[in-house]
């Protein structure tokens, strides 16, 4: 699965009102979602139970996008009920107009973290940003050891994007987990030039660490989890992780019968039985904080929100990255320059 970009460049739209005829029975609603496993899940766990309660049936189509949000309120034709955004993009697109505030009252979902429950959008996928290495290798207890390429010796593959990178390389330099925002981004591509001769891969799509890794192009790798959990010949530990979101959101100007039907689904992904079952299909997971003894114990370590894993992480700051992102992206592609 990947996982998009925080930072997106978008410029507004105008919003053009849409008017459908009501319907006498609802039959279909269409989600925009990521696809591959992700979209499974949605399907195994969320809407097999929301099409048997209410016989409405989800049809999901990807890849999702901010453009193509964009496009399709700009055209006036609103095709889809719903879309899936990370947690930086349903920050832009919360700003441009272009998703609606969701009617948390009428959801009543069960309990819930509170990050997860956002004015705008459903926090339904937690995923992290972990590190990850050969099992070769020599393990590294936090990210201080990771930077540590003396003691530490290895090539190293981390993402190209500064907003799945720089807080790592604060961490390393001794920045507590709960003192990273506002980000020194100065501060962090110093500490990352400090080992410019070990990185020897900035990544862009999320299958590339864990084969690199796995071709021992690399020894060392910031990574998905869902990309390294379940490799037998990598290690990982989410020890300072980052946990982050991809949400569901009611695109702005849904029909109303629609939107009451999306306050349905988002109450079944709610439930934690239901989030289980999400699980066995990708190995992210759902808000719940009672999801834990539904999961596998041979693979609890796996999942981001585990507690035993979200206890060890920070949360990622998509608001601060909405302001800061532009200036922030500048400077990595500067960065980039010196490698």
């Amino acid at each position: 699965m990947k996982r998009r970009a925080l930072i997106a460049g978008a410029s507004a739209l105008p919003l053009v009102s849409v008017i459908r005829p009501a319907s006498a029975q609802l039959r279909e609603m269409r989600m925009v979602e990521s696809g591959g496993k992700s979209g499974e899940s949605i399907d195994v766990g969320y809407a097999a139970p929301f099409t048997a309660k209410t016989g409405i049936k989800l049809v999901r189509e990807s890849p999702a996008s901010l453009g193509k949000l964009q496009a399709m309120i700009a055209s006036g034709r609103i095709t889809s009920a719903s879309v899936e955004l990370g947690s930086g993009t349903m920050v832009q697109a919360r700003k441009l107009g272009l998703i609606e505030k969701l009617d948390w009252a009428a959801i009543n979902p069960m309990p819930m973290f509170p990050e997860a429950k956002n004015e705008h959008g459903f926090g339904y996928q937690y995923f992290s940003t972990i590190m990850a290495w050969r099992k070769a290798a020599k393990a590294p207890a936090n990210w201080v050891d990771f930077f540590n390429t003396k003691d530490f010796p290895g090539k190293r593959a981390i993402p190209d994007y500064p907003a799945y990178t720089i807080a790592f390389a604060l961490l390393a330099d001794g920045v507590p987990m709960d003192k990273l925002f506002p980000l020194d981004v100065d501060r962090a591509l110093k500490k990352l030039l400090s080992i410019r001769r070990d990185i020897s891969v900035l990544w862009k799509a999320g299958a590339q660490a864990p084969q690199l890794l796995k071709d021992n192009e690399v020894q060392y790798a910031i990574a998905w989890s869902g990309r390294v959990v379940e490799e037998p010949d990598l290690a990982y530990s989410f020890s300072g992780g980052m946990a982050d979101l991809s949400f569901i959101c009611t695109v702005k100007g849904a029909p109303k019968a629609e939107q009451e039907a999306m306050n349905k689904l988002y109450y079944e992904m709610s439930v934690p039985e239901n989030q289980a079952k999400a699980a066995g299909v990708i190995a992210y997971t759902g808000p719940s904080p009672a999801l834990d003894p539904l999961l596998p114990k041979d693979k609890l370590g796996m999942f981001p929100t585990a507690k035993a894993n979200k206890d060890v992480q920070w949360v990622q700051n998509a608001e601060w990255w909405a302001e800061n992102g532009e200036s922030a992206n500048k400077k990595w592609e500067e960065f980039k320059l010196s490698l």
